[in-house]
């Protein structure tokens, strides 16, 4: 009796054909934790932001919305879209003990207003940063994706509170606006392929524009 050397776990997945008795495996998928968040040297006008990368808890990732543009036809209508809009994404961040995350906060907030003279910055470009989410792979330190968010301030900072009837620490959280995405397929390489250390933004090819995958 002829014995199948195939492997159980090749027979999992969704069929690919009609007919098709195994799944072909099914491919790994990203997990929410492998990811790290970098804010661009124009943050808080600080060289050196490294801080705030070291003390995110989490991040949300971009989400687009189309506005919706009826024609009206005869007996019909048919739908396009519109100018589209880039929700804000949210950035949670533990506030450690050197006050580094506050200092860095603190310093972006005065850069868009300064509260104690009641001025504000002239252009954008005076207090506009970048900021870049990528998804990791658990091994090596380049990206396998990255969202660049271009044009960021802060639109809510929330310093949370303090309780002493909990064990958690002390968070910031982030509402930060922008004005464009772009989705970046990492630095170009196979999985199992990327050098530790790759460059995430080898020629910044968006995979797709304004920066949804289909």
């Amino acid at each position: 009796m002829a014995t199948n050397t195939a492997p159980t776990k090749d027979k999992f997945g969704v069929p690919l054909q009609s007919g098709d008795a195994g799944g072909g495996g099914i491919l790994m998928p990203k997990l929410k934790y492998r990811f790290r968040v970098t804010f661009g040297s124009l943050f808080a006008g600080a060289n050196e932001a490294k801080v705030m990368t070291q003390n995110v808890q989490n991040v949300t990732r971009p989400a687009v919305t189309y506005d919706e543009v009826i024609v009206e036809s005869y007996n019909s209508k048919i739908y396009m879209h519109g100018k589209h809009t880039w929700d804000p994404v949210t950035v949670v961040l533990r506030d450690d003990i050197t006050n580094g995350v506050t200092k860095l906060v603190g310093a972006q907030v005065q850069r868009q207003v300064n509260h104690y003279s009641q001025t504000t910055p002239v252009a954008g470009n005076d207090y506009k940063f970048d900021m870049f989410i990528e998804i990791l792979d658990g091994v090596n330190t380049g990206g396998t994706e990255t969202w660049k968010l271009e044009g960021c301030f802060l639109q809510n900072v929330n310093y949370s509170d303090t309780d002493y009837s909990t064990n958690e620490p002390v968070q910031i959280t982030l509402a930060i606006r922008f004005d464009n995405a772009l989705h970046i397929e990492g630095d170009g390489a196979e999985v199992g392929d990327r050098a530790d250390g790759g460059d995430p933004f080898p020629a910044e090819t968006p995979i797709l524009q304004p920066g949804v995958i289909g």
